[in-house]
């Protein structure tokens, strides 16, 4: 069987909340997305994932899709509910009177669709009336170009939405020049470096995720930390006496974390250190980083040299320096972690290194490093694809819980 996968990223607003995710495919171990027929692509994007784990775990944000001339012709969009897709054309796509009669058919149907890559030109003047959105990829034009056009455009209803943003320079400049939307990892880096301790709450969490990645859990010393932290003490009894395995209230935390057990445990503090981190942050890097650990934790039970409470721990701290802007190696210097996951987060260093490269290289859809990451690592592509569908699905459950 011919394995599939899908990566997807995220597409903020102006206040740095998630709107939607761009659904990015590929398919099998060789080709990256331009090498496959895009029409095939299309329909194994939305047959294999669409309708299963990512559909499910859009919750009430919005799936962009890219989809190649054919399937517009064809209208297959419309197999699909219109309030949770976005239907983005692709820049390819000739516009012709068919395809702008599929456009104008979708539109009264409800459809949201968007222009992706777009180059401005006089071809494409019929299509504006029935367009929401307009991406322009910031690396192709720039700024003061797409301002021209946004500005022309400024009483039409459409939005824009710039693609690529790397920097917090560039979302600020994007912002000025008036994009809606933001679509890159500009939010994945630290905005600016400055000196700050790790505040106390802040630094029990830290221990909290460092005990439950151990083999055996220690399960005094967990008591011990949530004890002496008030929020963390509500917040336990609050989670198990809401779950449904509770037939009487807990009273203590030591009931609580039996009830619980080792698996719970572990969400639950995942959950709290979701909760613990700052307000002002993009709420994609929460759930990102919970993503990107039980991906990792998933990716090295399939793999004997790394040891699994390690790449989850790695994986959760992997984002601490956008979290708290500050440097990576003055953040880790402060946390008793284990050398190896000090030296894969500073340099990158040894097996642990190489499972955070191919993770990231398969959240931003680089195919061919996540090829050579998967060769390194001796990871199929089945596996790599299942982990990161299970892994979006458990951050999706546990969003869903602390909402």
């Amino acid at each position: 069987m011919k394995n599939s996968y899908i990566a997807r990223q995220p597409i903020l607003d102006r206040t740095k909340k998630t709107v939607g995710y761009e659904l990015l495919f590929r398919d099998g171990p060789k080709n990256t997305f331009p090498a496959v027929d895009p029409e095939h692509a299309t329909s194994r994007l939305l047959s294999d994932h669409f309708l299963s784990t990512h559909y499910a775990t859009l919750g009430d944000k919005l799936g962009f899709v890219n989809f190649p001339y054919q399937s517009l012709i064809n209208k297959v969009p419309t197999l699909f509910p219109s309030e949770s897709l976005v239907i983005e054309i692709l820049e390819d796509c000739t516009p012709t009177p068919e395809l702008l009669s599929a456009v104008k058919d979708m539109h009264e149907l409800g459809y949201k669709l968007a222009l992706d890559d777009f180059i401005p030109s006089k071809e494409w003047r019929a299509f504006l009336p029935y367009i929401s959105l307009i991406k322009f990829d910031i690396r192709a034009i720039s700024f003061e170009k797409a301002q021209l056009f946004i500005d022309r455009l400024s009483g039409s209803g459409i939005q824009f939405l710039a693609e690529k943003v790397e920097t917090h320079e560039e979302f600020d400049q994007a912002k000025k020049v008036g994009f809606d939307y933001f679509q890159g990892y500009f939010f994945s880096k630290p905005e600016m470096i400055q000196r700050k301790s790790l505040e106390p709450s802040f630094m029990t969490v830290v221990q909290l995720l460092t005990a439950i990645s151990q083999q055996e859990i220690d399960y005094a010393k967990v008591e011990s930390l949530i004890s002496k932290d008030v929020t963390l003490s509500y917040k336990l009894l609050t989670y198990v006496n809401s779950s449904s395995i509770v037939n009487n209230k807990i009273q203590s935390f030591k009931q609580a974390l039996v009830y619980l057990g080792e698996d719970k445990l572990r969400k639950f503090i995942s959950l709290v250190a979701l909760a613990s981190s700052q307000d002002d942050k993009p709420d994609y890097l929460y759930g990102l980083s919970i993503q990107r650990a039980r991906h990792c934790e998933l990716l090295a039970n399939q793999q004997s040299e790394i040891e699994p409470g390690q790449a989850f721990l790695m994986g959760m701290f992997s984002l601490l320096d956008s979290l708290l802007d500050r440097p990576i190696e003055q953040i880790i210097n402060e946390i008793p972690v284990d050398e190896a996951v000090k030296q894969a987060l500073i340099l990158g260093s040894g097996e642990l290194g190489e499972l955070l490269a191919l993770v990231r290289a398969y959240e931003r859809a680089q195919w061919n490093e996540v090829n050579q990451h998967c060769q390194e690592l001796e990871l199929s592509q089945a596996t790599l694809s299942e982990s990161y569908d299970k892994s979006v699905k458990w951050t999706a459950e546990l969003l869903t819980v602390q909402r």
